[in-house]
């Protein structure tokens, strides 16, 4: 009898639950939440809704938004345009399923995207964050993904500041393979070159002193050059054409304080480097001087890789400029590779000491052409001072580049 009212109970429970007329059917949440046509400023989110219902809250904001604090959207379709974001942020959107009034989804699992990055900009604008250089804090110099970093197989000195090499195509043009000199460069073609210190040497994360970026672009037909000089706070750069002083003081490899008082160059004695037969012209980024590995990776082969350089398949065809701090290769061939990148822009065809010299320093020149024999005891005279006007190289650098003197005084006296 005990069991009978049991059951008498459970049953009576059971049909009561399948008349209950206050019952609603769980509002599944959302799935497959994703974004399409992702712009700079925009894109278009989409969603499957399981219950095939007719309106939707979507809530989003900048990536870690707390829900109820982003910007929210009511839609009548599985899909929704957002406008006006941020270029180059990360967003999270969640969509809620309204069944009806009183019965609302749990939201969909979070979903990311991240807008577009503004193109370069190649145009001297007044501020260098206008160019869209880089990404993110334009003081951490993250190049832009439209411009690639490059490095020189022999660097030009400085003042021994480091330097950032970058050159920005424009979108869908290439460079085209010329011979191992310059690849000819399509217009709006940006090149840049940024200079720093780092603040300690031996402790990298003391950061870093950013000095100046220089920049050519070719507009038609014809390189322009600008240089850039950035503010104490490291935030931005503006132009100028005046030059510049400015005291640096940082900590070198062995530990010890080293000071100058560094010289950001006119717009005057900008092109005097940077010219050829009364036209401007970039120094560095020749073919030649590109053919190395850098981080694993020959860099035209990662030029070829990815579609800024045309007409090479095989960068072994190239010659390659030696490093002159590679120890292991003859004194003759670190010597000259050294003059050609730093004084042969000048001491060449065109260059801005054709008729005050007879040198002829390109690497590729035979030393009997050269003139580097006959003009010996001059070569040691000026390079071993920095008396302006006199001292080599005649712009560009404040005090004597030590090993590079020691290396050309070696040369010179085994000839």
């Amino acid at each position: 009898m005990k069991k009978l009212s049991y059951l008498f109970v459970f049953a009576f429970a059971l049909f009561s639950c399948n008349n209950d007329d206050d019952l609603i059917a769980a509002c599944e949440k959302a799935t497959n939440v994703t974004a399409t046509n992702i712009l700079t400023t925009s894109a278009t989110i989409t969603w499957n809704d399981p219950n095939n219902v007719a309106s939707y809250f979507i809530e989003y904001g900048v990536s870690g938004f707390s829900l109820g604090s982003g910007t929210t959207l009511i839609e009548s379709t599985t899909t929704v345009d957002l406008q006006n974001l941020s270029p180059e942020t990360t967003y999270d959107v969640y969509v809620q399923v309204v069944c009806n009034t009183d019965n609302l989804s749990m939201y969909s699992d979070v979903y990311s995207f991240t807008t577009a990055t503004l193109p370069v900009i190649p145009e001297f604008k007044p501020n260098l964050s206008e160019l869209n250089l880089f990404s993110g804090n334009i003081g951490d110099l993250n190049p832009s993904p439209y411009a690639f970093e490059y490095d020189l197989s022999t660097r030009l000195f400085s003042d021994y500041a480091h330097k950032q090499r970058l050159i920005a195509l424009p979108e869908g043009e290439k460079m085209t393979y010329n011979g191992d000199g310059f690849p000819l460069f399509p217009d709006n073609t940006l090149i840049a070159k940024t200079f720093y210190y780092n603040n300690d040497e031996t402790d990298l994360s003391q950061g870093r002193h950013i000095i100046e970026t220089r920049v050519l672009i070719k507009i038609n037909g014809s390189w322009e050059l600008g240089n850039y000089k950035w503010n104490e706070s490291q935030t931005d750069a503006t132009i100028d054409t005046a030059g510049a002083v400015v005291p640096v003081t940082w900590v070198d490899t062995e530990g010890e304080s080293q000071s100058i008082n560094y010289e950001i160059p006119s717009s005057t004695d900008c092109f005097t480097c940077h010219s050829n037969n009364s036209e401007a012209t970039p120094i560095g980024p020749r073919l030649r001087t590109l053919n190395f590995n850098v981080n694993g990776s020959n860099q035209l082969q990662t030029l070829i890789d990815n579609n800024m350089l045309e007409g090479l398949t095989d960068p072994t065809t190239v010659s390659v400029l030696p490093n002159w701090e590679d120890t292991s290769l003859g004194l003759e061939r670190r010597a000259r590779a050294y003059m050609d990148v730093n004084c042969a822009h000048c001491h060449i065809e065109g260059g801005f000491c054709e008729l005050q010299s007879g040198l002829r320093l390109s690497y590729e020149t035979a030393f009997e052409e050269s003139n580097i024999s006959q003009s010996s005891g001059s070569i040691l005279a000026r390079i071993q001072n920095n008396i302006p006007q006199y001292g080599m190289p005649l712009i560009g650098t404040t005090i004597l580049h030590e090993e590079g003197v020691s290396l050309l005084v070696d040369y010179i006296n085994s000839l």
